[in-house]
């Protein structure tokens, strides 16, 4: 059914200047990484520090509907990490795609 159609989500993260570990580390100790692989319908959640910034972090997540990853945008962990972004990032760049099985 089209409920159960997989995504692709892409996140770069612009962080303030010199504060990509820290961010990230933040991330991490919080558990927020770990949490949001443990969700039912979770496939990926791993983060990346692009090639061609000094400064972003990229999120890649793949979940196995759009409905999964609303109710991940509903849990407590998914708070931490905007209490994060509210003081380290700057801009966020989102696109999800629909994948075919």
């Amino acid at each position: 059914t089209l409920m159960s159609n997989p995504i692709l989500v892409t996140v770069r993260y612009t962080v303030k200047d010199g504060k990509r570990e820290e961010f990230y580390r933040h991330i991490v100790e919080q558990g927020i990484d770990t949490a949001s692989r443990a969700e039912d319908g979770n496939r990926k959640y791993d983060y990346y520090y692009p090639t061609d910034s000094e400064q972003d972090l990229c999120l890649l997540e793949l979940w196995d509907s759009r409905e999964a990853q609303k109710i991940h945008g509903t849990t407590d962990h998914y708070q931490k990490l905007s209490n994060l972004k509210a003081t380290y990032v700057t801009n966020a760049e989102i696109h999800i795609y629909d994948l075919a099985e």
